[in-house]
């Protein structure tokens, strides 16, 4: 990778001194000697510095000033169409030297995000130290960034796909869900329809995605244990906590907390969960203090929570502060004509995991897939086509591994590599035998040889049944 090094620097003969030092240390450096053409670099000419090596004071203004504005993104304040853009300086690691130095502005460097603060003249050993700390540090942060960029493509609101008119509402609903800083959220529908999937959008779309996104399902933990993974605990908060835990509460500051099955949270766990909420406050079981918290919750259910508040069973003060807003997933069976977009996506998937070349869909395969009621949604779907990818030999869909209601698994065992017999009484033994020599015979086009050898035996004792049940060979 390369490492590209901003210096903005006035004094001409540091400069280039810095300049000339850091290439033969394998950087790509770029000199400006003022903010107004560091500005050009970052905004017009799209540099992506790893580092920016920064004087204080400059001709046309002070740097730290020209940090913070990239650091909060108001570098576009004049310019409507790219507000809130975020540069990629903002993500660089900056290290200041100046002249003048004093604690007001040593103290704001660090406060504002900036790795060190350094006075002139520096020693060159202990500044090349800090410029390999700050771009080891940095460039974890550009992995993270980019892995959250790459988040950002993968859960954008187009990968709500279908085009039915059920889903192009929801995906209407969420490109502008992820334009706006909602607190709370419920998602609800039916198992299988992809609440996972809308909360991950919501999120790695949303104003929150450089923040973390920690995922619970309520209905996977006995409470004793849901309750310390939530609010965390302190060591000897009961037996066996033998150190601090950060709950996912804490761990999702900032972030978004999603709450899956949450109708299956105990009642008194769900108090604790409002009074966080309302409180932007945490305290950990056996601590002392409250912790703040800055937590955007999407909570999702396949219950109807609303009935649930009504007959007591779901708190409705907590019911009534989730649902700022509520996204319903229609079930598959009510837009059956996304399964045209689906099945292509969830094959090629598969095709690209398994090593497969699936392309051909036969009518009688579409048939089946659009006449099933499908009870377990897009969860269904996707384990369905995963199994036909997988048993396929070529490239045409393999329909008797649906094994969908209506389609038995005989059918599915019928097949060119085995033979299916009855056992109900219908076939005698004999028969049984007979029937499966003759099988065997005419897809060897009767050769005795090539016939023993698919069902494993001599060619003397094959010669003996075919006799036996007076069958055509020809050798």
């Amino acid at each position: 990778m390369i490492k590209t090094l901003l210096i903005i620097e006035d004094e001409k003969l540091l400069g280039s001194e810095l300049s000339r030092h850091y290439r033969q240390s394998g950087w790509e450096v770029v000199l400006a000697t003022n903010l107004a053409e560091a500005r050009e670099l970052l905004l017009n000419k799209k540099l992506e510095p790893l580092l920016i090596l920064s004087d204080m004071n400059l001709p046309d203004g002070n740097a730290l000033d020209f940090m913070e504005k990239i650091k909060k993104n108001t570098i576009y304040a004049d310019d409507s169409k790219n507000a809130g853009r975020a540069l990629p300086g903002a993500f660089a690691e900056w290290l200041f030297l100046t002249g003048y130095a004093n604690v007001p502005d040593s103290v704001r460097a660090l406060r504002l995000g900036a790795y060190d603060f350094l006075e002139k003249p520096c020693d060159l050993e202990r500044l090349d130290l800090l410029v390999a700390s700050a771009a080891r540090s940095a460039a974890i942060q550009r992995r993270v960034v980019d892995q959250t960029k790459n988040r950002h493509r993968r859960y954008s609101p187009e990968a709500y796909v279908g085009h039915s008119q059920q889903a192009q509402g929801i995906r209407q609903l969420l490109a502008k869900l992820t334009q706006v800083p909602f607190s709370a959220l419920i998602i609800g529908g039916e198992s299988g329809t992809g609440k996972g999937l809308a909360a991950r959008i919501l999120h790695y779309s949303g104003s929150r995605a450089q923040q973390p996104m920690i995922e619970v399902n309520c209905a996977a933990l006995p409470r004793e244990l849901l309750e310390s993974e939530l609010f965390g605990h302190e060591p000897g908060a009961f037996t066996g906590a033998a150190g601090r835990h950060r709950g996912l509460l804490e761990q999702a500051d900032g972030g978004t907390l999603f709450m899956d099955e949450i109708g299956e949270m105990p009642l008194d766990l769900q108090a604790k969960l409002l009074k966080v909420i309302e409180d932007h406050k945490v305290r950990r079981l056996g601590g002392e203090k409250e912790i703040q918290v800055d937590v955007q919750i999407v909570a999702a259910s396949n219950r109807d929570l609303e009935k649930m508040a009504q007959d007591g069973s779901f708190r409705a003060d907590l019911y009534h502060r989730l649902s700022v807003f509520s996204l319903i997933l229609p079930p598959l069976r009510v837009a059956v004509e996304d399964l045209n977009e689906l099945v292509p996506l969830f094959v090629a998937e598969y095709n690209a995991k398994a090593g497969r070349q699936v392309k051909d869909i036969p009518a009688a395969v579409w048939e089946k897939l659009k006449a099933h009621n499908w009870p377990g949604n897009v969860r269904e779907l996707r384990n369905v086509i995963e199994r036909c990818v997988l048993f396929a030999d070529g490239p045409s869909f393999p329909g008797q591994w649906l094994q969908l209601p209506g389609q038995s698994v005989v059918e599915a065992l019928h097949t060119e590599a085995g033979i299916w017999l009855p056992l109900d009484g219908s076939m005698a033994l004999d028969d049984m035998d007979c029937f499966i020599i003759k099988t065997a015979l005419e897809r060897a086009d009767n050769n005795l040889t090539a016939a023993a050898r698919a069902l494993g035996a001599t060619r003397e004792t094959l010669r003996y049944r075919v006799r036996k049940y007076n069958l055509k060979i020809t050798d």
